[in-house]
């Protein structure tokens, strides 16, 4: 290796030792001063000798204090950032929905997996939104829009929720019976509503009380003026009434919504809405706490990118089901379906 020895004058040692002292403190403003003194005929003897050599000591010098300071750099910045928060826990919201349950789930292993901390916060989903929008919690996975949660998106969006991208697109929800019944509108519940009775009254069953699906059936019975009352129960519970229910084929009449899978181990129809109380299909997207994606830039892009449909959504949920452990479930279908996730990642 050739060592090339440059003397350099004290005047030119003071414009490189500026640029690193100013560069520590966050402007180049300096450096403009120092090309001068290199591209001026007239200046001093030896900078215009050594000019190209000197050009390689200053670009070397500038990279130097970036690199230790990260001078000028906003990415560097904000992976130092994120390096940071990995060290923090991400506190994600569940609430007791077989989608919700699978998805987040899932995403703990993921995000586990790629080096962050995650703790799983369970409750009903109106607290949960709210400790979103708080900062009580970092995230939460499921906000139908753009009718069964519009309530809490009023509220919350620009208020304390970040939207991200939607993961899920064609939900559906409303009031369910098993196929073999012979009923196929909300409209005919008055008429058979005695077969549906439940100790002894005729009865919708219904989740928590909480759930936007229990709202909007409040509001079909009203304006269907349904002569059933609506059971409020909780999602486990509800579809444990279903499956007993069908298993002695006795009619039932539940709340209920897709993606879930109920829809892959019963046959189940929708009883028609005509007044249409229950909305149109919908997207499912995830919400953060206001600033989560420049907290988290990493773990935004990748939950942006995240999308399932009816046959991955329907085959976690099922091995989740199967498996009798959400953890243990999640953990299968993550190694079967690898390749799936790996494009969320962009491995």
């Amino acid at each position: 290796m050739r060592i090339v020895k440059i003397e350099i004058s004290q005047q030119s040692l003071y414009y490189l030792v500026r640029i690193y002292d100013i560069c520590q403190m966050g402007h180049l403003i300096i450096l403009s001063e120092v090309v001068g003194k290199l591209n001026n005929k007239g200046g001093n003897l030896l900078l215009r000798r050594f000019r190209s050599k000197l050009w390689t000591i200053v670009a070397a010098t500038v990279v130097m204090a970036m690199m230790v300071t990260g001078c000028g750099s906003t990415g560097g910045e904000k992976q130092n950032d994120e390096s940071t928060a990995k060290g923090e826990t991400i506190e994600i919201g569940v609430f007791n929905w077989a989608e919700n349950i699978a998805a987040v789930n899932l995403w703990k292993l993921v995000l586990e997996e790629e080096g962050y901390d995650v703790k799983l916060i369970e409750g009903e989903k109106q607290p949960l939104f709210a400790a979103v929008a708080s900062g009580d919690l970092d995230l939460a996975c499921e906000v139908w829009l753009p009718k069964t949660d519009e309530p809490f998106a009023e509220k919350y969006k620009g208020n304390g929720w970040e939207l991200l991208e939607p993961w899920y697109e064609g939900t559906s929800l409303g009031l369910v019976v098993p196929e073999y019944m012979e009923i196929d509108s909300i409209t005919e519940l008055n008429a058979n509503k005695e077969i549906f009775n439940v100790n002894g009254e005729p009865s919708i069953v219904g989740i928590g009380g909480g759930a936007s699906l229990m709202r909007m059936t409040e509001e079909a019975i009203e304006a269907y003026d349904l002569e059933l009352r609506l059971m409020e129960t909780s999602g486990p519970a509800m579809t444990a009434t279903l499956k007993k229910s069908i298993e002695n084929k006795e009619p039932v009449v539940v709340t209920l919504w897709n993606p879930h899978w109920a829809f892959a181990d019963f046959d189940l129809k929708y009883l028609k809405d005509p007044k249409n109380v229950y909305g149109d299909k919908e997207k499912i997207y995830a919400v953060g706490h206001e600033g989560f994606s420049e907290k988290y830039p990493t773990v935004t892009k990748w939950l942006n990118n995240w999308h399932m449909d009816d046959q991955s959504l329907g085959s976690l949920m099922s091995t989740i089901n199967e498996a009798g452990d959400p953890a243990e479930g999640a953990k299968i279908w993550l190694e079967e379906n690898r390749d799936l996730v790996n494009e969320w990642l962009e491995k």
